[in-house]
């Protein structure tokens, strides 16, 4: 299934009743601490509340975005395991996106995939207990925007995304190279397939 013609109705315009926003990611762990201080870094989150079993996390005007559980004896999941792929935050200008990345750098926090999907540029982490964490921006303004992209078949040539070097773009972006040739995404190198931009 490829471009569908237009943008899905919301369920508001459907005559349906659906939440307006994401409130919180909730997540369960025994590495307590070590998940409350890298959640607190990567996000630059405080903590709202917290006992010996629980914190909530903001960072904006939400009560809590992330929840860190105590639950001692968990096991380690399979290397291959169906579940939640990601959890995903946006940033509000490139540059925002690129000086987190840059901070993160210096304590040693670095990304395991950097990648221009096309409506989005994304970087991926993991967190202590190895679930992924995507920091991104949006390339586009409007729907109208994003539709425009997928009715040009890049989505069905590519689904994944251009890998990129974030180093590369933060020195093109301190040269003053203007945002629209920041985030284009180029063509898939001849011979590759979308598969090839992957990374675990």
């Amino acid at each position: 299934m490829g471009y569908t013609g237009e943008m899905p109705k919301t369920a508001k315009e459907r005559g349906k009743t659906a939440p307006y926003k994401m409130g919180h990611i909730a997540i369960r762990t025994d590495r307590f601490e070590e998940m409350i201080e890298w959640y607190g870094k990567v996000l630059e989150a405080k903590i709202a509340f917290r006992n010996d079993d629980m914190a909530f996390m903001t960072y904006d005007d939400e009560h809590h975005r992330v929840a860190i559980i105590r639950m001692p004896g968990l096991v380690e999941p399979p290397e291959k395991y169906s579940g939640l792929e990601h959890v995903s935050f946006t940033y509000q200008t490139l540059g925002d996106l690129l000086a987190t990345y840059r901070r993160l750098k210096t304590i040693e926090i670095e990304p395991f995939w950097t990648i221009i999907h096309g409506p989005t540029v994304s970087m991926y982490f993991k967190d202590p207990d190895q679930n992924k964490v995507e920091l991104q921006i949006y390339v586009f303004e409007t729907p109208e925007e994003v539709n425009t992209y997928f009715a040009a078949g890049h989505y069905l040539e590519n689904p994944m995304g251009i890998i990129f070097d974030p180093e590369d773009m933060i020195e093109k972006y301190e040269a003053g190279v203007t945002f629209e040739e920041l985030v284009k995404r180029p063509k898939l190198p001849e011979g590759m397939s979308p598969w090839d931009m992957l990374r675990d």
